[in-house]
C-alpha cells in the first residue's frame, strides 16, 4: 500500500525539479515504490571535489533532493510544504567516476515532521553514504503561492 497522498510518476517528479540545482547536477529520479523513491547522479566536473572525486556535498545534495522530494509527495501540497530542518550524512566510499544511486525511505511521516533515511550506493551496489533528514511539515497561509522562479 503507497503512502503518497497522489499516484507519481517519474516524469512529474523529473518535472517538478526542472531548473534546479536538481537538474544542473544531472539527478534524474529513476523509480517510486510504494514507500521510497530512488534517484542517480552523474560523478563527473559538476559533482567532483578538486581532488577528483565525489564531493560530499553533491551527495548531501542528491540525499536531500530524494528526502524533499518523498516528504513532498506524503503532503496536500496546495495545504502544506515541507522544509528541512536537519541533515547528517557519513561519507563512508570514495567514488570517482561513473554514477551513485541513491534511495530514500520513511522513518517517520507525521504531522507535523517527517524523517527519512537515504542510502547511496556505486553501480556495483556498495555503499557510498549514509543520510538522515528530519522536515517540518508547515501549513501555507492563504497568501503563499509557489514561488519557484520560473527561469
Amino acid at each position: 500500500m503507497s503512502i503518497w497522498r497522489m499516484e507519481p510518476t517519474v516524469e512529474q517528479v523529473n518535472a517538478m525539479c526542472a531548473k534546479t540545482m536538481v537538474e544542473y547536477l544531472g539527478i534524474e529520479f529513476v523509480e517510486i515504490g510504494d514507500d521510497w523513491v530512488r534517484a542517480s547522479m552523474p560523478v563527473d566536473g559538476r559533482t567532483r571535489q578538486p581532488a577528483g572525486l565525489l564531493h560530499g556535498g553533491a551527495s548531501v545534495t542528491l540525499a536531500e533532493s530524494l528526502g524533499s522530494v518523498a516528504a513532498h509527495l506524503c503532503i496536500d501540497p496546495q495545504q502544506q510544504s515541507c522544509v528541512g530542518l536537519e541533515i547528517n550524512a557519513n561519507h563512508l566510499r570514495a567514488v570517482r567516476s561513473g554514477k551513485v544511486l541513491g534511495i530514500a525511505r520513511p522513518r517517520h511521516v507525521g504531522r507535523a515532521t517527517q524523517v527519512w533515511e537515504m542510502e547511496i550506493t556505486n553501480e556495483e551496489g556498495r555503499l557510498v553514504c549514509v543520510s538522515r533528514l528530519t522536515l517540518a511539515v508547515v501549513d501555507r497561509g492563504p497568501t503563499d503561492v509557489d514561488r519557484r522562479p520560473t527561469e
